[in-house]
């Protein structure tokens, strides 16, 4: 049997991979929840992953999956609300590949200037979810605790537009590109890292320009 806040957050971790289709971050489960920090999200998830209902996939960023839901009459017996199941989409198969557009390097430290490349990175077809897609190469350090590593492909769906609590690539003044987390504050834009030895940057939004947003994660060894 789940506590509330454990079917809360399976819940919605579910919800969030059939609307997006990658895993939603540690900060923005500990927002749902209404957590005081992210030590707590870790727990709830190492308790569903016990449980059997969630696993995490090797080598990629945030990344989980739902194996199962909670049995419907068993939860209402318990007082749990519950919601319809999304339909389980099967992932495509491990032998698709894809070949991205490889754009250069992306700093997860301070920015730097986004490379223009002509090569292309082969990737499975089941990393990636809907839409088009490029690759950047993670250069920098600021990200690890969102499990992003210098030296890592980093694999961004295109967009323009970015939620809070999402991680995007931002470009900078028309001419500088960074991996980070997006913040609204105020009437600023807060670039989040996950690292506590960067800081914030804030910049005006007529500085930032959304060039896609984190889909997954390729590391090679």
């Amino acid at each position: 049997m789940l506590t509330r806040k454990q079917h809360e957050l399976l819940c919605y971790i579910h919800d969030h991979l059939g609307e997006t289709g990658v895993s939603p971050s540690f900060e923005e489960m500990k927002e749902a929840l209404d957590l005081k920090s992210k030590s707590g999200v870790h727990r709830l998830i190492s308790a569903l992953e016990e449980r059997g209902f969630i696993r995490r996939l090797p080598n990629r960023a945030r990344a989980l999956e739902v194996t199962r839901m909670p049995d419907m009459k068993g939860d209402e017996k318990a007082g749990i609300s519950t919601r319809p199941q999304a339909p389980v989409i099967p992932p495509s198969a491990a032998n698709d590949v894809v070949e991205l557009p490889l754009h250069g390097r992306i700093a997860a430290g301070l920015p730097i200037e986004a490379l223009e490349g002509q090569s292309t990175l082969p990737v499975p077809a089941a990393l990636l979810g809907p839409g088009e897609h490029y690759a950047l190469e993670v250069a920098g350090d600021s990200m690890v605790e969102e499990g992003i590593l210098d030296g890592d492909f980093a694999l961004i769906r295109k967009t323009d537009t970015a939620r809070d609590g999402e991680i995007v690539v931002a470009l900078i003044d028309n001419n500088e590109a960074t991996l980070k987390t997006f913040r609204r504050e105020g009437s600023m834009i807060r670039l989040d890292p996950a690292n506590r030895n960067y800081d914030a940057q804030r910049y005006r939004p007529d500085q930032v320009a959304i060039q896609g947003r984190l889909s997954g994660l390729l590391r090679r060894y």
